[in-house]
């Protein structure tokens, strides 16, 4: 696994300043679960601390290296673009000695490393976005393209064109694929998954809550999660309250970003006279998030772009209904009308609606809330998700490699 910006000890619980977001989980379960089925795993990710070692255990039993291309420090992404090339060139020197049976790049810039280092040495690449610079360019309305974003843009092209297979993680993200040249043929949908025994019922108690009912939203405190459909929904809403869990900012953020966008949310509350139903919970973590996800009466997903469904799929988890903007991973998480409701992006009116309905309708949202739990556990387990990604590696690894482990971990 190359993921150069993501540190698995996020999810571990090493580094709690750092909120683990949905690149970090999608590497760290699936690596576990792989680890579990068996198979060796090493993730490979930047190191951004001197102290940090360069090969470690890991808790979920793969083994992490610290690469060390760049300084020893946090890096964004555009400054992270310039040390792939040191970072493609430790693993080629790694490479030639240890060859992995296949190589999985998770973000195009450890896509960009991955296939620098294989490019002389013949091992299969399989690469996985995650996001795509053409559907962030759209989704946020930039009306012009930075010479960054042309740059990334470009690159991803030459990635997917250069991977033995592409992994999508929905069918949304498959026609974006195809948009930039990819053949269908040549991408899997593989999504991205939820720890079913964290994100339940039983996982820890409800928190005591006001009679009145409550949705809950959750994610970065930024504009593109968009907090501000939900809280405008809330004027459609009688009598009911909206918490918001913050996720903690990135320790490479600004903290300035975090304030402002405070203060843009609880304007908005104010326009629309429901300031005194809107909470919004700061430095919400992993341990309390299964606890506030069973406290809501319906759980409230409104980004601009989803392209894992990650928040949807914890609701879900937990029994609850969602009400999603009906975009990238959304689409295939959230059956319409049976686990939830999709509305259009960026539409208060419609998750008023919606909402409306639901908390006046308690069938439904048991009905739901069972629907939804089911879905998760057949479909959307990590275990689920790796046997999904083996066979992904099976259709790239050659015949002896894939027979042998076929063969040693009993995976058909």
């Amino acid at each position: 696994m190359v993921a150069g910006q993501v540190n698995p000890l996020i999810c571990h619980g090493s580094q709690p300043s750092a909120p683990p977001q949905g690149l970090h989980i999608h590497v760290t379960e699936l690596s576990s679960a792989l680890t579990r089925a068996g198979h060796e795993v090493v993730i490979y990710t930047r190191r951004e601390d001197s102290a940090a070692p360069e090969r470690l255990a890991a808790p979920g039993g793969y083994e992490l290296v610290h690469v060390p291309a760049g300084p020893p420090s946090p890096m964004r992404p555009d400054e992270t673009a310039s040390a792939m090339g040191e970072f493609g060139n430790f693993l080629e020197r790694e490479w030639r000695g240890r060859p992995p049976d296949i190589a999985h790049a998770h973000y195009w810039l450890s896509g960009l490393a991955t296939q620098l280092a294989t490019r002389s040495l013949g091992i299969p690449v399989v690469q996985t976005f995650h996001s795509l610079g053409t559907v962030e360019h759209r989704v946020r309305e930039r009306t012009s393209m930075d010479k960054a974003s042309r740059d990334r843009i470009r690159l991803e092209r030459l990635i997917a064109r250069g991977a033995t297979r592409m992994i999508a993680t929905s069918s949304d993200e498959v026609f974006e694929l195809a948009r930039i040249g990819l053949p269908r043929t040549r991408t899997t949908v593989v999504p991205s998954g939820v720890d079913t025994e964290h994100y339940c019922t039983a996982a820890s108690p409800v928190p005591t809550r006001a009679r009145r009912p409550r949705l809950v939203t959750a994610g970065p405190l930024e504009p593109a999660s968009g907090f501000d459909t939900a809280i405008e929904a809330l004027a459609g809403i009688p009598d009911a309250e909206l918490v918001i869990a913050a996720h903690p900012a990135p320790a490479r953020a600004p903290r300035r970003l975090d304030e402002e966008e405070n203060s843009r949310l609880a304007k908005i509350a104010r326009t629309h006279g429901v300031d005194g139903r809107v909470h919004i919970r700061r430095e919400v973590g992993r341990a309390e998030m299964p606890a506030l996800l069973c406290s809501a009466d319906v759980v409230v997903c409104t980004p601009w772009h989803d392209s894992s469904g990650m928040l949807a799929l914890q609701a879900m988890a937990c029994g609850r209904p969602v009400i999603a903007s009906a975009s990238g991973g959304t689409l295939d998480t959230v059956l319409d009308d049976t686990t939830g409701v999709l509305v259009p992006i960026r539409s208060p009116e419609a998750v008023a609606a919606a909402a409306r309905r639901l908390l006046t309708d308690t069938t439904a949202r048991a009905t739901f809330g069972i629907a939804a739990r089911d879905r998760v556990m057949a479909r959307y387990t990590w275990d689920r998700v790796a046997e999904d990604t083996l066979r992904t590696y099976e259709r790239c690894v050659p015949v002896r490699r894939t027979a042998h482990r076929t063969a040693r971990t009993g995976v058909q």
